[in-house]
């Protein structure tokens, strides 16, 4: 068994978050150096401040964190918004020390957490490629071996003599991932970064991340917010909640138990809100509320298996517009994409006054064998590539059984989706024998 890349004993990061202004925790320099001037400032203006330990309040983001990476792992960090992911992935980049406890690398590490980390704005994308291969320790004729290589798996070779600043953040998205995967580094570390970029070239670096590891024995440390992203290129998985590692194991395992925490159940018939739902988007339409029902009054109206489901979904606009994909989504427990109900595939624009609107979606024959779901709710523009709206996880729903298992009904371990077959018989079966 092969010894750990990666070690990380009794982690802990505190920052200390104060109401006054005089006490700081600064990660960087250039923290430090702001606040300094700040402070400067304040004085020459007889700013009064205090210094009552009242106004300070700790925050701890990790807490207490051990676990151990093996080279050739591709692990992902999975948690809400504030859970300690990004704090962890700075640690582990040297961007910023713990406050507790230790960490053990063996080996060099590229990481692309934010847009643009290491470039300079005024230099072009080829003297970036130059600069950010020298900052992860590569020589110049290794980075000139790989140069064409970048400049391919990028795509903007037409810009590449281009101050970096004119880039799109997609642009630059697409360059700093193919610095940091091509240039050898034993550890690559890659935050939610990679959702500026398209579809298309999401999968171009899942299957980059993929090949890095399986075929040279790189090590991978993944975080998304998108599961089947993680469940794809991810064999094991960090569940981190409130600073907090809740769970290390394979994927499908963390992936569940990730998802059941983030969701509640919905009833049938009744209005589910989504206030509180974790999304991302630009918030120009949003879903406020849903709610769903089947057409059996005898299975108190829950979806059941080939049956009829209806949604109506609330939505705010700001505006009044035209949408040109609305979807409903349904996983399973694991977070995989098991029906993805798209109003762009029926090629039909919903329009959408300002203020709230209710739009209703049928599904005719849901095709799911009786179990727990999660269902998730999508608004995009396909035409400019803006997602306005996307609840991965909104609530899980329950996919009931529509008979017994002795007249028709299916049974509960019967797999996943349900198909139409037919059985038949013969009273005349000949046996044919073959002589060899």
């Amino acid at each position: 068994m092969s010894s750990p890349i990666i070690r990380v004993e009794n982690l802990s990061k505190r920052y200390i978050i104060s109401h006054s202004q005089e006490q700081r925790n600064h990660d960087t320099f250039r923290d430090l150096i702001t606040d300094k001037a700040r402070l400067l400032s304040q004085k020459i203006f007889n700013t009064r401040f205090h210094n009552d330990q009242n106004n300070c309040e700790e925050f701890w983001a990790l807490k207490d964190v051990s676990f151990e990476v093996n080279q050739g792992d591709r692990v992902g960090i999975i948690g809400r918004n504030g859970a300690g992911k990004s704090t962890l992935l700075k640690i582990l980049s040297r961007i910023t020390e713990p406050s507790h406890g230790k960490i053990s690398i063996d080996g060099r590490i590229a990481s692309l957490l934010e847009v643009g980390t290491g470039f300079h704005p005024e230099l072009t994308g080829r003297e970036n490629i130059y600069l950010n291969g020298a900052i992860l320790g590569m020589d110049k004729v290794e980075i000139k071996r790989k140069f064409d290589e970048i400049v391919d798996f990028a795509e903007v070779e037409k810009f590449l003599d281009t101050p970096v600043k004119r880039y799109s953040s997609g642009m630059y998205v697409r360059l700093a991932f193919a610095v940091a995967a091509h240039l050898e580094p034993e550890i690559l570390i890659i935050d939610e970064v990679l959702a500026v970029g398209d579809a298309a070239f999401q999968k171009k670096c899942l299957g980059k991340m993929q090949h890095v590891s399986e075929d040279q024995g790189r090590t991978v440390i993944f975080v998304s917010h998108n599961s089947e992203a993680i469940q794809r290129l991810c064999s094991t998985c960090i569940l981190f909640e409130r600073g907090n590692l809740i769970l290390q194991s394979d994927t499908k395992n963390v992936l569940s138990r990730y998802l059941s925490r983030e969701s509640q159940r919905a009833i049938p018939q009744e209005w589910f809100g989504l206030d509180d739902a974790k999304r991302t988007g630009t918030n120009e339409l949003s879903f406020k509320a849903f709610k769903y029902a089947g057409f059996e009054k005898s299975l108190g109206f829950n979806a059941y298996s080939d049956g009829t489901v209806e949604f109506n979904l609330l939505i705010n606009s700001d505006n009044a517009r035209t949408i040109g994909s609305l979807a409903i989504v349904i996983y399973d427990q694991s977070g995989k994409k098991l029906v993805n109900a798209d109003s762009l595939s029926l090629g039909e624009r919903i329009s959408v006054d300002k203020g709230k609107n209710t739009i209703q979606m049928r599904i005719n024959q849901l095709h799911l064998n009786p179990g727990i779901y999660i269902l998730g709710l999508w608004m995009a523009d396909p035409l400019t590539g803006n997602v306005f709206d996307f609840i991965e996880s909104a609530c899980e729903f329950e996919v009931v059984n529509a008979g017994t298992h002795s007249f028709g009904g299916r049974p509960d371990f019967d797999g996943v989706v349900t198909c139409d077959f037919e059985l038949k018989t013969s009273m005349n079966i000949h046996t044919l024998n073959v002589h060899i």
